[in-house]
């Protein structure tokens, strides 16, 4: 099974193939604001994904839509309720603004 870490905190949890980045943060119990229950509307979810990007799902027009709309977009950005969890190993950022803190 694939492993999420979690960073600031260095957290990490192993998740099945096929689960949400988002489903994965709250499961490790990690605060990340969600505000459209996971259809890329608000985009409260941004994260940066740090290693293992080619692994994970290719982003969405849905998704593509919203991240440009949003504020400190990089090459690394994704909605983490999009991100489905490929065979390798994950490991992502939370941002300040995103994780409600």
């Amino acid at each position: 099974m694939p492993v999420v870490t979690i960073q600031p905190s260095g957290k990490t949890i192993e998740v099945s193939i096929g689960t949400t980045l988002l489903a994965a943060v709250m499961k490790a119990g990690e605060a990340i604001a969600n505000k459209c229950q996971g259809k890329a509307e608000c985009g409260a979810c941004h994260i940066f994904v740090l290693e293992g990007r080619k692994s994970v799902s290719r982003t969405t027009p849905s998704e593509n839509a919203k991240l440009d709309s949003i504020v400190g977009v990089g090459s690394k950005s994704r909605l983490a309720c999009q991100v489905i969890v490929g065979e390798e190993d994950v490991t992502l950022e939370l941002l300040n603004f995103a994780s409600g803190r």
